[in-house]
């Protein structure tokens, strides 16, 4: 199994990279893009933004062809000024192009990716495929967009936490609470952290770039789902559970309970049904945390060592997303 591979940490004036890697640009959110430029720009980067963020550009519902959103992701992972890489956006594209993705490029200079959603299937196919070390956070538009509409205290939380997680602070980085994280079953835990969009995580285990089963040994499981409802989140949980995930995990963490459709016939909250597929297992259970698709999100990097307190509704990073280097960003791999 490949250890974790953590890209070189970013600094101040690095330039990060905007890309349509699902979805496109609808002319009617580009002042909300104006907005998340803005806001990513005010942690002291530089943006630049490729080509496939031209407002109206499309193919059904992608922003481009399958390669020619794979050929503009393999571009920015091969360009040595390009540290990090923003997606605009989610969507239903990802899982159509994992094929394509150069993963010796992602190798030779690996950089973080960040977003959610449909991000979550290239987020799990690089940590995979590479090791790397991604983080599941806001998306440029639907996350960085809003955080201009957010009161200043809250706005200065998450600058701080982005900004250490990709700068590397070396200490470690309690994720703050922004909502009401629920302890939906008591204990402690830690893991390396590993999920996204549930839908995308089982989809990506049926294919070639599945996450193999070590991958979840003592890792805490995070995950959301949205526009679905109850009974397709707990037949998912179920394939995880048959898959055996859920037997090797020490925690898990879910998402927001707003998203999610309860049935009538159905339990009644989203909780119910995580303690039902779970039965007896004995790992503890932190409940409507802030990532996914109310966001803002707290980045939550893939592979990175991570603590969660159920009863005191806490989770933080242990170590590093990023490793603080001089020169070419060259691979940084841990002991899991």
């Amino acid at each position: 199994m490949e250890l974790p591979l953590r890209a070189r940490a970013l600094e101040t004036g690095d330039t990060v990279a905007v890309s349509a890697l699902s979805s496109g640009l609808d002319p009617d959110e580009v002042e909300l893009f104006e907005r998340g430029i803005r806001a990513v720009e005010g942690l002291g980067f530089t943006v630049r933004v490729a080509q496939s963020v031209e407002p109206g550009r499309r193919r059904w519902w992608m922003s481009a062809p399958p390669a020619e959103i794979a050929g503009e992701l393999n571009g920015l992972f091969r360009d040595p000024e390009v540290r990090a890489i923003l997606a605009l956006t989610g969507g239903r594209a990802a899982l159509s192009y994992l094929d394509l993705i150069d993963f010796d490029a992602v190798r030779a200079d690996p950089k973080p990716l960040l977003g959610f959603s449909d991000i979550t299937a290239l987020h799990l196919a690089l940590y995979a495929r590479t090791g790397l070390v991604t983080v599941h956070s806001d998306l440029v538009t639907h996350g960085f967009g809003y955080w201009s509409e957010l009161a200043e205290d809250r706005r200065r939380e998450l600058d701080d936490v982005y900004r250490r997680v990709l700068t590397g602070d070396p200490d470690p980085v309690r994720l703050p609470q922004l909502g009401d994280w629920q302890t939906w079953r008591p204990g402690r835990a830690t893991g390396r952290l590993v999920g996204g969009l549930l839908n995308r995580l089982i989809r990506l285990q049926a294919g070639p770039h599945a996450l193999s089963t070590e991958r979840f040994d003592g890792a805490l499981l995070f995950w959301e789902e949205v526009g679905t409802s109850d009974s397709f989140i707990w037949n998912d949980l179920h394939v995880l559970r048959q898959a055996g995930v859920l037997d090797r995990i020490a925690g898990m963490i879910v998402g927001p309970t707003g998203t999610v459709e309860m049935l009538d016939e159905g339990p009644g909250t989203l909780r119910e049904i995580v303690l039902d597929v779970l039965g007896d297992r004995d790992i503890p259970v932190l409940g409507n945390v802030d990532i996914g698709h109310e966001p803002p999100n707290v980045p939550l990097p893939i592979g990175v060592l991570a603590e969660m307190d159920a009863d005191a509704a806490s989770l933080t990073l242990l170590e590093p997303a990023v490793t603080r280097s001089t020169g070419v960003a060259t691979p940084s791999r841990v002991a899991v």
